[in-house]
């Protein structure tokens, strides 16, 4: 071997050989594991952290719903509190080892697409032998290849040899395939673990919000009350009166906005879509419709679902519509309300921002203004433990289950 050629080879080895520690010593602090039998071990035991965890959650769970059932004093919603940021503690903790877990296994199958790319280039490197010796053989032909066998039977072991040649080549073919087919899927699913993972770390801060969002709003409550069981009562009457008031309008609204459009002369657009689409990106409902968990229904039923979304998360129309109402409540409740077709309207409640006006047309997915919810944040109100957004749907003014009409 020539100096140039040496040179080159062994730039090649070089780039290898880096490449090889890249990919081997780019993982997380915690995934020290070497083996597939190291890491087996590590998701085994996490499993088990997380099965701990959500027993200890299902506790707090208990103690949460007991508490509902009991008469609304200062004392008992401060004790709901309490146990509510304890479970949402523990939900932190257990999204944190499901991100740990979703690593290792990240990990696993990026050693098991290392074997089985090992396996292609070694399944490679014998088709090529074989083709080499099928091709000395081919050059051949049958006269030739009988006068060059010393004897009869040395010609037929001959051509056994090609039949056995011929099919090696054919089962490495064969299983060149599966083994390129497997190494497809594991790619795949490399890539769902890697959008899981990051799922779970969005999951993860939109959980550390709402620990935030409890912690305030139960500091809130100690203030504004004073520890007084009189200004509790007073606080909460103040909210379930503002509740009302604004289902009150909105109803209102809706049968006025309606007497409108029936007398429309041709200068507005009509409405004719009914298909609901999700106001914000879809995810955990936090709190059903008439939720028998509801931490206020004591004051009155949940007309809604609660959607778990980030502060200031974008706000889209769930069908072309109307605007009906846009209230910005300051530190009050503030919420927007739009008609649809076929007696359906929609309610969107604890928003930090308004992009539109009453009267406006909107179109369905159009941004129409910001989700809110953190407690002593612009838009909450007081009836508001962390950031989500309240999802009404009305049928003819009532109040009716959001989950049967979202796909």
């Amino acid at each position: 071997m020539n100096t140039k050629k040496f040179a080159k080879f062994s730039l090649k080895i070089a780039v290898v050989l880096i490449v090889f520690i890249l990919v081997f010593t780019s993982s997380n602090n915690y995934l020290q594991a070497q083996t597939v039998e190291e890491i087996n071990q590590q998701i085994s035991d996490i499993k088990q952290k997380i099965d701990d965890l959500q027993k200890q959650q299902a506790v707090y769970q208990k103690n949460i719903r007991i508490k509902q059932e009991e008469a609304v004093t200062l004392n008992n919603e401060l004790d709901i509190l309490t146990n509510k940021i304890a479970a949402t503690e523990l939900e932190i903790k257990t999204t944190d080892q499901e991100i740990k877990k979703n690593s290792l296994e990240l990990r696993q199958a990026e050693i098991d697409i290392l074997k089985n790319e090992d396996a292609v280039d070694k399944k490679k490197k014998e088709l090529g032998e074989l083709l080499k010796q099928l091709q000395k053989v081919s050059n051949s032909n049958p006269l030739e290849i009988f006068v060059l066998n010393n004897s009869i039977s040395d010609f037929f072991l001959h051509i056994e040899n090609t039949k056995i040649l011929t099919n090696n080549l054919e089962e490495s073919v064969s299983t060149l395939k599966l083994v390129k087919k497997e190494l497809e899927q594991e790619k795949l699913q490399i890539e769902n673990k890697q959008q899981d993972l990051k799922k779970l770390e969005k999951q993860l801060d939109l959980q550390k919000a709402e620990l935030s969002g409890e912690v305030i709003y139960k500091d809130q409550l100690l203030v504004e009350t004073k520890e007084s069981e009189e200004k509790f009562y007073d606080l909460y009457w103040q909210a379930k009166q503002e509740q009302e008031n604004a289902n009150s309008e909105i109803y209102n609204l809706e049968k006025i906005a309606r007497s409108k459009l029936d007398d429309n002369t041709g200068d507005k657009p009509e409405l004719t879509d009914s298909t609901l689409i999700w106001p914000v990106t879809k995810n955990t409902i936090t709190a059903q419709f008439h939720d028998t968990s509801y931490p206020f229904r004591n004051l009155f039923e949940h007309p809604a679902i609660d959607i778990r979304a980030a502060q200031g998360t974008p706000i889209k129309a769930a069908a072309d519509g109307y605007v009906l109402k846009a209230l910005d409540a300051g530190m009050g409740y503030s919420y927007i309300a739009l008609i649809h077709a076929d007696g359906l309207s929609t309610v969107y409640g604890h928003v930090s921002a308004i992009y539109v006006k009453p009267d406006e047309y909107v179109t369905k997915g159009e941004v129409i203004g910001l989700s809110g919810g953190m407690p002593g944040s612009p838009g909450a109100g007081r009836l508001t433990t962390g950031p989500h957004l309240h999802f009404e749907v009305r049928l003819n003014g009532i109040p009716v289950n959001p989950v049967l009409y979202l796909p």
